[in-house]
């Protein structure tokens, strides 16, 4: 036979309507369906994990960037102690591989107390180079005011939590005390803005303030802060930029005496993200058992118009088709099933996820998941992945099926047809 007729007879096949295709039309059916509805699980499983990964990935590093250059005590003790952030460690980390923007930070704790309540907070003080994109995503009200670490400001920023307890909104004033080395100190600020990320350890009790007016209330010299974050360009660079801190910046010391440390934000936040790579997992099984449950269905759908083309099987036989010829037919048959099957699910999946995106109907418990719904993210390259995965796999798995055909005997067919 022609290379081209078994492509032939099967689109024939495919393209079928009438009173013999009553058993076939169902079979068909529950195939496409099969496939199409697997298809869609999958596309939407894997679009719902890489929007939560992506999502509480940017919030972790939004707030407490990839990695931290601070004193050794601090980062593995409960005491607040300064680095000095001098142009000799600054140049060292100039170097980092992967190194986007570096900014400096000062924390010190604080009550923050108005008429009718008070609460315990930490500051993060923070300078005009602090890459505050992120903080700008989350604000609720208000906006970001101009911190500085060359004068003291009276402007704050606060999470929705601590202005929901303390019942404040912008531009409310509200007393703050602070105590270093048994002596009391008071500001008067000034509410700017207010923000939410729905991540606990920062709304909880999380505001930022001046860099300049941090290192004063902790009583440290010009020079000193708390730490040093690192952004870099793309968080797969953070082992290479970790390894590079262990050995240039690690136990060093500045001329205070102190010694730097370095930890990644996997060191930092390791419960979320062993909860992130448990997602992973998740789906990985649920691309399993989807690719399973596809290739059964279609198995299934197929043999039942198998098994009705018996006697066209016999009679190609008769004509000389030899059994490869007519196994090649089956398995365009079945490609043309898997084909539409596979758009059908693009369509539903590609569907509810832009739905999802665009107008974000299914909600979340914020205090839970992180994010108040279900975030997205289509990736384009992965999708027509598990689209060729899906078709190859379905398509082997039917090759063994297939040779059912080698086994009809042609002058029986024919005979009590």
């Amino acid at each position: 036979m022609y290379k081209r007729q078994p492509l032939f007879i099967a689109r024939r096949l495919y393209s079928e309507r009438g009173e013999n295709n009553k058993v076939s039309k169902p079979a068909l059916y529950i195939a496409t369906t099969g496939v199409a509805l697997g298809l869609a699980v999958m596309i939407i499983s894997v679009c719902v994990i890489l929007g939560f990964k992506h999502t509480i990935r940017d919030k972790v590093t939004g707030l407490g960037a990839h990695a931290t250059v601070a004193n050794f005590v601090s980062l593995h003790g409960s005491e607040q102690r300064p680095i000095d952030y001098s142009d000799s460690i600054r140049n060292v980390l100039k170097k980092t591989p992967g190194l986007k923007s570096m900014q400096s930070f000062a924390m010190t704790q604080g009550i923050l107390k108005t008429d009718s309540d008070f609460m315990g907070v930490a500051y993060k003080g923070i300078a005009a180079d602090y890459d505050t994109a992120f903080i700008h995503s989350c604000m609720t009200e208000g906006s970001i005011p101009r911190f500085s670490d060359k004068s003291s400001g009276n402007k704050i920023l606060i999470s929705k939590n601590i202005a929901t307890k303390l019942r404040l909104k912008t531009g409310d004033r509200v007393f703050s005390y602070f105590i270093n080395n048994g002596d009391i100190r008071v500001r008067r600020y000034t509410v700017a803005g207010i923000y939410q990320t729905n991540m606990t350890k920062f709304d909880e009790s999380l505001c930022f303030c001046d860099l300049y007016s941090a290192v004063k209330l902790n009583g440290w010299s010009q020079g000193q802060v708390s730490g040093v974050e690192l952004l870099l360009h793309d968080i797969a660079n953070v082992p290479i930029a970790a390894r590079y801190l262990v050995k240039n910046v690690n136990r060093q010391g500045d001329k205070y005496g102190e010694t730097y440390s370095s930890e990644t934000v996997y060191e930092m936040y390791p419960q979320i993200f062993s909860w992130l790579d448990l997602l992973d997992l998740n789906v990985w099984i649920i691309l399993g058992l989807m690719i399973c449950v596809s290739g059964i269905t279609i198995i299934s759908g197929l043999l039942i118009i198998i098994l009705e083309r018996t006697r066209m099987i016999g009679t190609l036989k008769a004509m000389g088709c030899r059994n490869r010829s007519v196994r090649n037919i089956f398995i365009w048959f079945a490609a043309l099933v898997i084909g539409r099957g596979l758009i059908l699910g693009d369509i539903i999946a590609l569907g509810l996820v832009a739905l999802q995106k665009y107008t974000k109907f299914v909600s979340l418990d914020a205090s839970v998941y992180y994010v108040d719904y279900v975030p997205v993210e289509i990736n384009a390259p992965l999708i027509l992945l598990i689209n060729a995965a899906t078709l190859a796999i379905c398509l082997l798995v039917f090759i063994g099926p297939s040779y059912i055909v080698s086994h009809i005997n042609p002058v029986k067919t024919i005979k009590y047809e």
